[in-house]
């Protein structure tokens, strides 16, 4: 199934006799909670889903935003009325990062029909409503495992053996600036890729055939790459992960990322635009 659904696409399903549920994931990394829009205005019926609560554990040793437990991610779903067998539509303010974490975590926890808003709220067209919905509770129950998984010793060898991508803003991989992490820089042997270059100036994700020449330069080429992705706590990496899917790659994604490499001053870091 195509991950991604356009808001005309959207609006028919909606409307249709097996409406998706939706999930509003509005989030902005250091930015405010994204309740307020929420309730200023989202698609009609639509549940809000809180990243840093709902869709990641506490941060930690685990990086700025863990894999959440999963009994507690399950819960959070039910609540939302995430079904296992029924639709789930997400979107977030645009850049995707937000709505393919909830898209990965939902994926990589055993729901096969999941898919991001194309271009998130920016896209709909239709009405908004300011009204809460109070969805019937779901039965969605979290099987772990579906997607693959990189942990920090993972990623150091898939560096080594495969492709890694650093899916943070260049200035980030090549440690020139570092806003919010212990240190600047990149896992040695990663290679930068950062996410703004998946999406048109609109937000829309590129075409499976552009993303797939994008990644093949990258070195991405062939069914027998293995590739991973890793940003800086897990979120924007997931956009890339959706990406690769859309250009015809399975990716790993290295949940605890930049935020976790780097707390642990053992690790070795790579500065500069070359990999290692």
């Amino acid at each position: 199934m195509k991950p991604i659904i356009s808001a005309s696409e959207c609006a028919s399903e909606l409307a249709g006799p097996r409406p998706p549920v939706l999930l509003d994931v509005r989030w902005q990394l250091g930015g405010p909670h994204g309740r307020p829009d929420y309730e200023a205005g989202h698609i009609p019926g639509a549940v809000f889903v809180d990243l840093d609560a709902e869709l990641a554990g506490p941060a930690g040793t685990g990086g700025r935003h863990p894999l959440p437990d999963p009994d507690e991610f399950g819960a959070a779903m039910r609540r939302a009325g995430v079904r296992r067998d029924g639709p789930v539509v997400v979107y977030d303010g645009g850049q995707g990062w937000a709505a393919a974490r909830a898209w990965w975590l939902l994926r990589w926890a055993g729901h096969s029909d999941v898919r991001v808003l194309d271009g998130g709220l920016a896209a709909w067209t239709g009405e908004l409503s300011k009204e809460t919905p109070d969805p019937a509770e779901g039965d969605f129950a979290p099987a772990p495992g579906a997607l693959p998984l990189l942990d920090a010793d993972g990623a150091a060898a898939l560096a080594r053996s495969g492709v890694l991508l650093d899916a943070r803003a260049a200035e980030r991989y090549r440690g020139d600036v570092e806003p919010i992490d212990r240190v600047g820089g990149h896992i040695p042997g990663a290679l930068s890729a950062p996410t703004g270059e998946n999406v048109d100036a609109e937000g829309r994700f590129l075409s499976p055939e552009r993303l797939a020449a994008r990644f093949a330069g990258l070195g991405v080429a062939g069914e027998t790459t293995e590739v991973g992705v890793y940003c800086g706590s897990g979120v924007s990496g997931a956009q890339q992960v959706l990406a690769l899917e859309l250009a015809g790659h399975r990716a790993a994604l290295y949940a605890g990322s930049w935020s976790h490499w780097s707390a642990d001053e053992s690790r070795p870091v790579a500065t500069g635009p070359d990999p290692s």
